[in-house]
């Protein structure tokens, strides 16, 4: 699954020498807004989280192809990664990509809330776990930062996109066929819990 695009995307941005202050300029608004003071190295770690969620990205999707393919869903998964990675691409962003890496957050936030729901759809249904992350947590904190009324938009985009591929149907169908054949008797995908998340301890001084 090539995402050379994004990489170069995340990439450039990334490494501008304007990244963490813009970050730290965002968080502190957000901080204020949720009703706290925020040191700078708060804020700094902060941003290293905001940092660090973005690149989870090309390796989310690249996992999530895997994954895919492993439990036969790669029809469905490849509409999924289609449209994000079209989000990536298109100029109509909810947070316009002008904005340098802040412009990033709406596509990172999409890109993740979508494989995610993937992920907890299919172990609804089977039990087991899609990917070894969990980044459920990690996605709530981003929501939290992008702020309202974004933030519902782009969460109405992400439910758009499910329903278009047909993907919880499709899990569903899978997981009643794995139901008959005692699927946890014989498991194809990861029957353990999330291997790893992103550490979001240091959040809480931002009041999230």
């Amino acid at each position: 699954m090539d995402t050379t695009l994004i990489e170069s995307m995340i990439t450039e941005l990334c490494a501008d020498d304007g990244t963490e202050p813009e970050l730290c300029e965002l968080l502190a608004v957000v901080a204020e807004r949720e009703g706290v003071w925020a040191e700078p190295q708060d804020l700094e770690q902060g941003a290293q989280f905001v940092t660090a969620y973005i690149n989870q990205v090309p390796y989310m999707i690249k996992v999530a192809w895997t994954a895919a393919l492993t439990v036969g869903l790669e029809s469905q998964m490849q509409q999924i990664l289609d449209m994000v990675k079209s989000y990536w691409v298109e100029g109509d962003d909810v947070i316009p990509d002008e904005l340098g890496i802040i412009g990033l957050l709406d596509d990172a936030y999409c890109s993740l809330t979508s494989l995610q729901s993937v992920s907890d759809h299919y172990r609804l249904q089977t039990g087991k776990h899609l990917f070894p992350s969990d980044l459920g947590t990690a996605n709530q904190a981003m929501r939290r930062i992008i702020g309202e009324p974004y933030a519902s938009e782009l969460d109405r985009i992400v439910i758009r996109t499910m329903t278009q591929t047909g993907l919880v149907e499709a899990v569903k169908s899978m997981a009643s066929e794995e139901k008959q054949l005692n699927f946890a008797a014989n498991s194809t995908i990861w029957n353990h819990g999330p291997a790893g998340a992103l550490d979001l301890s240091d959040l809480k001084k931002l009041g999230l």
